[in-house]
């Protein structure tokens, strides 16, 4: 690893600030300049010295006390040569944007959905960039922020999790958003669509209280064929 680290610090002497070699535990960590991540990203996954061809994770890190205070960390693993390496790029509050590497990893797609969707931090030239766990139309904030209350914001933070049997039922939580309010995941038909042409939305997977995430697939269809079929993950959760 350490011929990669120089080969990287001669390729990219604006990209690489710095590179944290652990030996022992044959553990790298390159903390690179925000605007080099897809280059040095595609450079990782290209080189036949380098070969990671596979993205572990995407994750990251709110440190509200410096200027650049997200942290993103992206795990690397080249399958060929079973090494592994972790990549850091820092960005500001107020443009808290990176590149994305869907076009070297096709699976950070939902990986840099879920790092938009908890911390807010958006990716440029991303396929499909919107929520992920939480739901569309939510705008209470980003909730791995630190920042972010523990109790919630809105009408989740007054909310009674331990009802009062003495009291009768509530139908209505006020400060709810209306049903007819509520942004559909499908956008409304084309008027120009064909009357052939449906959407369907269907929940498929295991249907039980007890399954921990049950996976939403939302087809669209043109008779009985399917066009498209987008997953809707985290639907339990909401």
């Amino acid at each position: 690893m350490q011929s990669l680290t120089d080969t990287m610090l001669e390729r990219f002497p604006e990209g690489v600030l710095s590179v944290d070699l652990d030996q022992a535990r044959s553990e790298v960590s390159v903390q690179v300049a925000a605007p080099k991540i897809l280059e040095i990203a595609r450079f990782l996954h290209d080189d036949p010295q380098a070969s990671f061809d596979h993205i572990t994770d995407i994750c990251s890190a709110d440190y509200p006390a410096d200027q650049e205070r997200f942290e993103v960390i992206y795990l690397l693993l080249s399958l060929s040569f079973g090494k592994r390496i972790r990549l850091k790029a820092r960005v500001t509050e107020d443009d808290p944007i990176l590149d994305s590497v869907t076009s070297v990893w096709q699976g950070a797609t939902f990986l840099e959905r879920e790092v938009y969707d908890m911390m807010g931090i958006r990716f440029t030239g991303h396929p499909d960039l919107r929520r992920i766990l939480l739901p569309e139309d939510y705008a209470e904030g980003y909730p791995l922020r630190k920042d972010f209350p523990t109790e919630g914001r809105g009408w989740r933070s007054q909310f009674d999790f331990l009802p009062r049997f003495d009291e009768p039922p509530v139908e209505h939580i006020e400060g709810e958003v209306p049903e007819e309010d509520k942004k559909p995941f499908l956008s409304e038909p084309s008027t120009a669509a064909s009357r052939r042409r449906e959407e369907l939305l269907l929940n498929m997977g295991p249907q039980h209280p007890s399954t921990h995430g049950v996976v939403r697939v939302v087809l669209e269809l043109d008779g009985e064929r399917i066009i498209k079929a987008t997953p809707d993950l985290g639907y339990l959760h909401r």
